[in-house]
């Protein structure tokens, strides 16, 4: 016997994919159920939903869906266009960004090596942050590169210990070994609070680059138990098989998913331009 959260949750893979633009495509679902504008709604969060809702802003694109927004909105490729930016426009029913991204790429009528997804709550990503990613592909043997940024004593164990954070464990090559919501690795013997100071955590940053071959084959994968458990769509790649190379970047990025987050990188362009009245 199966349950809504069976049915409905598979469709959506991946923390963004599945906690707000999945939350999005939920409300909207819900909205045309409804078959009315909604006066009152009660929202219930389960499983990873209720774990992380905070920081993926779960709750906020649930009641926008509710309100008739889509995560595909044309406003979005309307505001690109008017900068002078070139939109790909891809199917809603995609289960995540990744097979998005393969959609757009296939779009493009010519081939390439490697294909980089930035996603859009990333705005701030950095030339040598892509310079990072794209050295992995030096070695002929990654099939996929992301990015982390070192924990410092100054971030504090609240953010270490934050679930929305996930964090990275490499070799000694520089490969993802194994990505988690929990701390890795525990450090036994040792004080928490000397955790920051006694080892180097990574906290891992959401840029992806593929080979065009491993994107194509990675889009046909089914879910993992290790991706159900954690709600993070790499460790799919990772029990496949694939090889994931990280780049290490000391640059702080600043994710959009709420409106906090909003005032945050508002306050961070404030702190980079200097405007003087004559």
């Amino acid at each position: 016997m199966h349950g809504v959260f069976d049915i409905v949750g598979p469709v959506m893979i991946g923390p963004s994919s599945s906690h707000t633009a999945g939350a999005v495509r939920l409300g909207l679902m819900a909205r045309k159920i409804l078959g009315e504008p909604a006066v009152r709604a009660d929202i219930n969060l389960h499983g990873s939903f209720a774990q992380t809702y905070r920081g993926h802003g779960t709750d906020k694109a649930l009641i926008a869906g509710i309100l008739g927004f889509a995560p595909d909105d044309e406003r979005i490729r309307d505001a690109v266009r008017a900068f002078g930016g070139r939109v790909e426009m891809t199917s809603p029913d995609h289960r995540s960004g990744t097979d998005r991204c393969w959609e757009a790429y296939c779009k493009q009528g010519r081939e390439y090596d490697v294909v980089v997804n930035v996603q859009g709550d990333e705005p701030f990503i950095r030339p040598s942050q892509l310079e990072a990613v794209k050295r992995c592909f030096d070695d002929p043997a990654t099939d996929i590169a992301t990015l982390v940024k070192p924990f410092t004593e100054a971030d504090g164990l609240a953010a270490l210990e934050n679930p929305n954070s996930p964090k990275v464990v490499l070799d000694a090559q520089s490969r993802a070994i194994y990505f988690s919501r929990s701390v890795i690795p525990y450090l036994r013997g040792v004080p928490r609070e000397e955790w920051l100071a006694r080892h180097t955590f990574y906290k891992h940053i959401g840029l992806y680059a593929f080979r065009a071959d491993v994107l194509r084959a990675v889009t046909a994968l089914p879910q993992s138990p290790l991706e159900l458990a954690e709600s993070l769509e790499q460790l799919r790649w990772l029990g496949d098989g694939y090889k994931i190379g990280v780049g290490i970047s000391e640059v702080e990025t600043i994710g959009i998913d709420t409106p906090e987050d909003l005032e945050k990188a508002e306050r961070f362009l404030d702190s980079q331009f200097i405007i003087h009245n004559s």
